[in-house]
């Protein structure tokens, strides 16, 4: 019996074409090569040579998908379409919970900010659920004379002093070895002339300017589309006819409880002028800002961020990367 690999050479279309019979049936039809030897009647080496001969050739080409790949190129396309912005886009597994997303975000996070902090920095802290996340996230690190202030009043009618926002700002302090310095005063006043007279009290004022001094802002944004609604729309802090006043108004999130609408756009929001955060002009101009986000119910409102420049440094879960660069 002949032995085919001793058979006359094909010609290069003939030794093509096997080359891609081979192919289809190795990549498509996951056969082995023994089985392929088989059904064709040669060898195996002669199988594996063609396959070579394929890959080589051109008629097969191999791409590998990786997942670890799809930050870096969601990266790049959310610094080719809000210029400026330096993200950072945390893997999660697919179909994942926002739950899993902050967890993975706000590790990340943490993670960032102290290779970010120097000492003598005061740090501005935006509260929140992904706020407290990270502070629950960090790793004990000294670093000599840092300010932890906070940005926005945490009382309410009901709670005049959340222990979920002093526990929050507390946490950062400890973990660096740094000083808190907290903002007692409502998170909405009732009136904008009641906010105008808070402001003249020296005790604020120290406040308000640690924040304008601050060299790096930490904060989330809130959303009423989250999966886990941010903690000033569950806890009392808005009444039902202020939620509708900022629905009519085009809003579609906050930061530090500061509204902002689509376009990223916050003059004229009537709510504004009770809000105790900062003018968002602050936040701007702030020397690094970090935002972070995670869940596919906050994309409207970090799209919205992003065109209104509210961000230098973003770290966002990949579906929610996918979702923002999804609205244009």
């Amino acid at each position: 019996m002949a032995n085919p690999d001793h058979a006359p050479p094909e010609t290069l279309p003939d030794q093509a074409a096997q080359a891609v019979q081979v192919a289809r049936l190795y990549f498509y039809q996951g056969l082995t090569t023994g089985q392929i030897a088989a059904e064709l009647g040669v060898s195996r080496p002669k199988v594996s040579r063609l396959l070579t001969l394929a890959k080589q050739s051109g008629l097969v080409e191999i791409r590998i998908h990786d997942p670890a790949e799809h930050p870096q190129v969601l990266e790049a396309q959310l610094r080719q379409r809000f210029p400026g912005l330096s993200p950072h886009v945390v893997d999660v597994p697919t179909g994942s919970s926002e739950a899993v997303s902050l967890e993975r975000v706000s590790a990340y996070s943490a993670n960032l900010l102290s290779n970010t902090l120097q000492s003598r920095q005061i740090v501005g802290l935006a509260w929140g659920n992904t706020v407290e996340a990270v502070s629950r996230a960090l790793k004990p690190r000294a670093i000599p004379e840092l300010t932890f202030v906070q940005l926005n009043g945490s009382a309410n009618a009901e709670d005049f002093m959340s222990g979920f926002v002093t526990d929050t700002v507390a946490r950062f302090a400890r973990n660096y070895g740094g000083r808190a310095q907290l903002f007692p005063v409502p998170t909405f006043f009732d009136s904008a002339e009641t906010k105008k007279m808070m402001w003249q009290e020296r005790s604020v004022r120290h406040v308000l300017a640690l924040q304008e001094r601050a060299d790096v802002l930490l904060y989330s944004l809130g959303s009423t589309e989250a999966e886990m609604p941010s903690y000033v729309y569950t806890a009392g802090y808005l009444e039902a006819h202020e939620e509708a006043g900022l629905i009519s108004a085009g809003v579609v999130g906050d930061l530090a409880t500061v509204f902002f609408r689509a376009d990223g756009s916050f003059e004229g929001i009537p709510m504004n002028a009770r809000a105790s955060g900062p003018d968002l002009g602050l936040v701007r101009a702030a020397p690094q800002t970090i935002c972070v986000v995670a869940g596919v119910g906050k994309a409207r409102a970090l799209h919205a961020a992003l065109l209104g420049g509210l961000a230098k440094v973003l770290v966002v879960d990949e579906p929610t990367a996918r979702a923002v660069l999804a609205l244009g």
